[in-house]
């Protein structure tokens, strides 16, 4: 089994801002899939089918952001799942919108989702799609920018790299995450 957690705050207010881009992505897959996420476990939405031939799990946090930790803590101790068979998926300020990069580990970088999700498992080996969603200008407030939405203008780059995020993802379900790196880091 492979699941893929994509980051996000629940509600309405949040839908279509910049730290909202996993669940963006989870939604996609999603739709890609033909899976509904609507089961309400382990503090999060949940969607179960199949996808490339393997069983997968997509997850969208309930817990706000800076929580996450808890959903993927949860889900490893209900379903004895692997970390190793996770992706998390979330938004990057380092990233120049439009672009994604893959990882296997690394510290959080500032982002507190994953700050709480390497608080929560002890480790920060876990395989990571990041999304890019580039700085605010010089004086914003870091806190307003990723809980705004994305300009207009910049609409077909998100949709170009949600897809593009989907494509790694599913590259992923049947490659080692190094070769889908590979594969998808430019």
């Amino acid at each position: 089994m492979k699941w893929i957690v994509g980051l996000g705050n629940p509600g309405t207010a949040y839908q279509g801002t910049r730290h909202n881009i996993g669940f963006m992505a989870v939604d996609a897959l999603a739709k890609r899939w033909g899976i509904s996420v609507t089961q309400n476990k382990c503090k999060a939405l949940l969607g179960e089918g199949i996808a490339a031939g393997t069983k997968v799990v997509l997850i969208k946090p309930m817990t706000y952001m800076n929580l996450s930790g808890e959903t993927v803590r949860g889900f490893i101790d209900y379903f004895k799942a692997d970390l190793a068979d996770c992706i998390i998926v979330y938004d990057d300020l380092d990233t120049e919108i439009g672009k994604i990069r893959l990882r296997y580990q690394g510290s959080a970088g500032g982002h507190n989702g994953i700050k709480s999700i390497i608080a929560h498992t002890g480790t920060q080996v876990f395989n990571r799609v990041r999304m890019g969603i580039s700085r605010p200008q010089p004086g914003m407030n870091i806190a307003d920018y990723v809980l705004s939405n994305f300009p207009k203008g910049d609409t077909d780059k998100v949709a170009s790299m949600v897809e593009e995020a989907c494509d790694a993802i599913e590259f992923a379900l049947g490659h080692p995450f190094d070769q889908t790196m590979a594969k998808f880091n430019r």
